[in-house]
């Protein structure tokens, strides 16, 4: 059942049902290989998100549409589950389960992450988000500047400064994240501590659901502290498999974080 009281996260993104098959190596193309193990997981970047951000303790909604199918109505029980609100999840006929829009509130603090990234995205996207939040191949795709290091990822956020950007987020992987702001121009490194990886899948959305929660509860954080306990809530999602069910709950961590 969802917590009591008005939302202090609101996400606006997909729901995906995600049918993973893990295998010794990848299949080459018309070829058939055999797995070892299947399962059926929860997945979407709005709604990783929204996930992570509840299990760490925010009250959390989700704005999105599902398909009137078998996994629609499981994905609604998975938001119950997580205490979402599930007052704005509508379901329809007209189309399966797995495509929405992405909608962003000009009138509330907005956290942008543009993905799937388009080389002609909407410039309103730069000026209009407070926050703007891309991968290395996000980032690419969006100024043409292959990202490798963070010295390239802080080309990267002055270049979306210069687009209207107010604060700009790189993220790394295992390298952590490159931040650089109009009030900050100059771009700040913050690495991610060492940990070893057994799934990657989901942890960017781990990060930008966490960084949601944390802006959300702890306003009076400087924002590297912020980007300093999302990494370690990434890097703790990546030492397990799966994409939702990897993210940790709040009573699994350390207890400092908050």
């Amino acid at each position: 059942m969802a917590a009591a009281g008005p939302a202090e996260v609101v996400v606006v993104g997909s729901c995906m049902t995600d049918l993973v098959s893990l295998t010794t190596r990848l299949p080459k193309a018309g070829e058939t290989i055999h797995g070892h193990k299947f399962f059926i997981g929860f997945g979407g970047k709005g709604a990783n998100q929204c996930i992570q951000a509840a299990r760490l303790g925010a009250k959390t909604l989700m704005i999105c549409k599902v398909g009137k199918d078998s996994f629609g109505n499981d994905y609604i029980e998975n938001f119950k589950r997580n205490g979402i609100s599930t007052e704005f999840v509508g379901q329809t006929e007209e189309a399966a389960t797995g495509a929405a829009s992405i909608i962003v509130n000009r009138e509330v603090k907005t956290l942008f992450n543009p993905a799937p990234a388009h080389a002609e995205l909407d410039p309103q996207f730069y000026t209009h988000s407070d926050i703007f939040c891309c991968n290395e191949s996000e980032a690419e795709i969006l100024t043409g500047i292959p990202v490798g290091s963070p010295e390239d990822a802080g080309k990267v956020g002055l270049m979306l400064l210069e687009r209207g950007c107010k604060l700009v987020i790189v993220t790394l992987g295992a390298e952590g994240c490159v931040m650089i702001s109009v009030d900050e121009p100059i771009p700040k490194h913050v690495p991610a501590g060492k940990v070893r990886a057994v799934d990657t899948t989901g942890a960017g959305d781990s990060f930008v659901g966490a960084l949601a929660f944390f802006m959300a509860c702890y306003p009076n954080l400087s924002m590297e502290e912020l980007i300093r306990k999302s990494n370690f809530i990434a890097s703790v999602s990546v030492q397990a498999s799966g994409t939702q069910s990897s993210y940790p709950y709040r009573k699994d961590l350390p207890q400092e974080l908050f």
